[in-house]
């Protein structure tokens, strides 16, 4: 996509207390405020997507600059940041519309307490007559089918799952190795990252950060500040942990109730979830809409793929959707 037209696209970076708990939202669009909106101008449609593990969220946000632009400008894209991963500026933390007397999320930086800070963060900010489209990477597509099969009152006209970690995750090919790693062994890594990254100067933090980027030919205009913080590490780790405990059998109970509202995105080389996932789902639900990607994308399409991927979501929203 032209870097002019990707320029033009309005961003916003924002800070709010979720669930008793520190969220960076990321917006493109002009809309910033669906409460505020006229109802001339206020969105029929919001575009949620919910990240990986670690998916900081300004890794999205080419990604969402580009599917904001192949969708015409016509619905905001909004990423939310996983609880824990994103240490906000003092002077940016704000309230949401109900977030004030909002009780904290129990466990919430664990994998049942993120689904629940999803939930709180779109009943603050998002009007109920606003429909969504969620999109889910990765652990974000187990979390995206949660928030489905509890909150069915939530109006979700579709959910699009790239590289979806819904199943098993523990017995992949990557699974196998991190399992050990974030099970046994997360407290010897959060003592290292504390003693190492600890006492490190931001200065010298941020420029690990931008270097590693720019050897994976990322860039974005939202720098990628926590990548290296060990709060964030830690709660990332954690995370981790609990995707190889509780993400094991694939709940087929939820995808056969919304199967119509669902698309499988899987890769072809994706240690996370392998040809066989695909192929089984592709067995137990014939008619779902269940895709194999034969452009080799990697599982973290957002290092080097963002452009492909948009399109690919781009075309499916701009031809199967009805009108909006």
């Amino acid at each position: 996509m032209d870097s002019k037209v990707q320029e033009e696209i309005p961003v916003h970076e924002e800070f709010f207390l979720c669930g008793g708990v520190e969220t960076q939202i990321i917006k493109c669009g002009p809309w910033t405020n669906l409460f505020d909106e006229q109802s001339a101008t206020k969105p029929k449609l919001l575009i949620f997507i919910i990240p990986g593990n670690p998916g900081f969220s300004p890794f999205y946000l080419p990604f969402s600059k580009t599917l904001y632009s192949l969708t015409k400008g016509r619905f905001p894209v909004w990423m939310i940041s996983h609880a824990g991963f994103a240490m906000a500026p003092k002077d940016k933390i704000l309230a949401g519309p109900d977030e004030t007397n909002a009780q904290e999320i129990e466990d919430v930086y664990g994998l049942n307490g993120q689904i629940e800070h999803k939930l709180a963060f779109l009943r603050a900010h998002v009007p109920k007559d606003v429909k969504l489209i969620l999109i889910g990477h990765s652990i974000g597509s187990y979390i995206a089918l949660r928030l489905m099969k509890h909150v069915p009152e939530l109006p979700v006209i579709h959910t699009f799952l790239l590289f979806p970690t819904i199943e098993r995750m523990s017995e992949t090919p990557n699974g196998r190795f991190a399992t050990p790693l974030l099970c046994w062994f997360r407290y010897v890594l959060y003592a290292a990252s504390y003693l190492v990254l600890k006492p490190c100067p931001e200065i010298i933090k941020s420029f690990i950060t931008t270097k590693a980027l720019q050897r994976l030919n990322f860039t974005c205009e939202i720098p990628v500040k926590d990548a290296l913080q060990p709060f964030c590490l830690a709660n990332a780790a954690y995370l981790g942990s609990q995707e190889m405990i509780h993400v094991r059998k694939r709940d087929d109970e939820i995808i056969k109730e919304h199967l119509p509202k669902l698309t499988f995105y899987y890769g072809k080389t994706d240690g996370w979830c392998p040809v066989k996932y695909y192929e089984d789902m592709k067995k137990d639900f014939p008619e779902g809409d269940i895709r194999l990607c034969e452009k080799g994308i990697a599982h973290a399409f957002v290092l080097g793929f963002n452009q492909e991927v948009a399109a690919i979501v781009a075309d499916w929203m701009n031809n199967k959707l009805p009108k909006i």
